[in-house]
């Protein structure tokens, strides 16, 4: 039953189309899209952005401001109430979070964009009123600057993070997503289509490709649902709000500028990839030239600066996380002695910055000749050609071992890797030579930074990827490094360590 009325479906939307009726393989499920969810949620944004705000300064009004402080005074002007002063600078700070874009339905919910648009706009409010208070002498509680607007960013930017949860929730289940068609030459538009699905919160829903290509029903599973003549009827048909548009020799700049009318008279969203990949928004800027809308790309430099914050996060923070640790590092020390004989910390040579040799330290999780196996238990699963060297149900790891590697705890002793500087905190995870001998051109370029305690594969997938998965996240993070990725990849492997879930082995 299911099966002839998707027929039927396929077959009105051919007739819609004014083409025959399509094969059962181009059904196109009907649906009314809801255009308007950026708008709704970034007004639901909007008011706890204002829940926010006011809940902190309500909060310094009556924790933190001394009852003996009520008025707001000045030499040449009269007495303000805190109250009054409070909910001007409210208002400044909300409309200096729409001034700064901080909601704009184009970075609200992905990228690090938003979060820095949120410290400019409060490090403007914070200047605008520090150079009043000064200018004017206007005695104002320093408490102000230097507590209640600092609790209101992270308050703001710890709510922003919490909407995004819930916005990933929506779009693992199809909703709060774009419904698009990809247009352009079958390769490229099955290069976008990999590209989009290998993340399920990517915010598109593929519904069709519009494609000039003679004999194509499909590309992969997604349905061919008109040529380039007819997009806007594709798209009419289909309910898509969002045109991706990929690279094709037939799409001249003419069909473009009239596509690009199309699609605005619909309400909907013209979207340009250019045949650039695993490229994180930062690195993309808008140059202008000659009317032409030319995309200049940055290339990543850790060095001066970048290079010398890096390595001062980590110090500090491997400092503040070997105290933190310390006493569940003993425990885990007492039990590995107390479970099998041997060494309690094991030391693996492993490669990195610039291909040098490096001792990594960890808890010993496996039985004493666990090496002299490795090789063989690699030819049994026929994976000894593979430059990422993982046993399934490994024999060699030990009750104890099964424990504190689920939880990452075999990792802690790497901290003291980090402080000598051998190690980051975030990077890609160092390898043994046996694997960085696998290595071709590209997978060497995991080598130009130094490895982690964690990295983005880490908390992406852990166990579960393979190796081009993995070797395309690492090379993400060497080509996109950012000092808010580092910060967010800590917090998801805090996550990944309190919850490690069934991916964690």
């Amino acid at each position: 039953m299911l099966r002839r009325a998707a027929e039927r479906q396929g077959t009105r939307i051919g007739r819609r189309l004014g083409r025959r009726p399509s094969k059962p393989s181009l059904v196109v499920p009907a649906r009314r899209s809801a255009r308007d969810w950026p708008a709704r949620f970034s007004g639901r944004i909007a008011y706890s952005d204002l829940v926010v705000i006011v809940a902190v300064l309500l909060a310094f009004r009556f924790l933190v401001l001394p009852d003996t402080q009520r008025d707001v005074t000045w030499p040449s002007g009269p007495q303000i109430p805190y109250d009054v002063a409070l909910g001007l600078i409210g208002i400044v700070w909300l409309v200096a979070l729409s001034v700064f874009e901080t909601r704009d339905r184009n970075i609200v919910g992905a990228g690090e964009q938003e979060y820095r648009r949120l410290v400019n706009a409060t490090i403007a409010v914070f200047a605008i009123f520090v150079s009043v208070a000064f200018f004017l002498r206007i005695e104002v509680s320093r408490g102000l600057f230097l507590v209640a607007m600092p609790v209101g960013l992270v308050a703001l930017i710890f709510s922003r993070w919490l909407w995004r949860i819930w916005l990933r929730r929506q779009q693992r289940r199809s909703k709060y997503v774009y419904r698009a068609l990809v247009l352009g030459e079958p390769a490229k538009a099955a290069m976008i289509i990999r590209a989009i699905r290998r993340a399920d919160t990517s915010g598109f829903d593929i519904v069709g490709v519009v494609t000039n290509a003679r004999g194509r029903q499909s590309i992969g599973d997604v349905p061919v649902v008109g040529g380039f003549a007819h997009a806007m009827q594709a798209m009419d048909a289909t309910d898509a709000d969002t045109i991706i548009v990929a690279e094709a020799d037939e799409v001249h700049p003419e069909m473009m500028r009239q596509l690009g009318w199309d699609v605005a008279d619909r309400n909907g969203n013209l979207v340009v990839a250019p045949a650039l990949t695993d490229v994180a928004g930062p690195r993309i800027h808008s140059r202008p030239a000659a009317g032409l809308p030319l995309v200049h790309v940055e290339f990543p430099r850790l060095e001066g600066v970048r290079r010398f914050a890096k390595r001062t996060f980590d110090l500090f923070g491997s400092v503040a996380l070997i105290v933190v640790f310390s006493p569940v590092m003993l425990v885990t020390a007492v039990a590995i002695r107390m479970e099998t004989p041997g060494r309690v910390l094991y030391r693996q040579p492993r490669i990195g910055l610039g291909g040098d040799e490096f001792g990594m330290l960890k808890f010993r999780s496996m039985i004493a000749d666990a090496d002299d196996q490795l090789a063989s238990l690699l030819d049994m699963q026929g994976t000894n050609d593979s430059p990422l060297f993982k046993v399934a149900d490994d024999p060699r790891i030990t009750k104890v071992g099964r424990v504190i590697r689920k939880h990452s705890l075999d990792e802690l002793p790497q901290l003291f890797n980090v402080l000598v500087g051998t190690m980051s905190l975030v990077g890609p995870r160092p390898q043994r030579a046996a694997e960085v001998a696998l290595y071709d051109d590209a997978a060497h370029r995991r080598l130009r930074v130094k490895p982690g305690m964690s990295g983005l594969w880490q908390v992406s997938g852990r166990s579960t990827l393979s190796w081009e998965d993995a070797l395309r996240l690492d090379l993400y993070y060497v080509e996109n490094w950012s000092f808010m990725q580092d910060l967010q990849i800590l917090v998801r492997t805090l996550t990944a360590v309190i919850a490690p879930g069934r991916t964690a082995h």
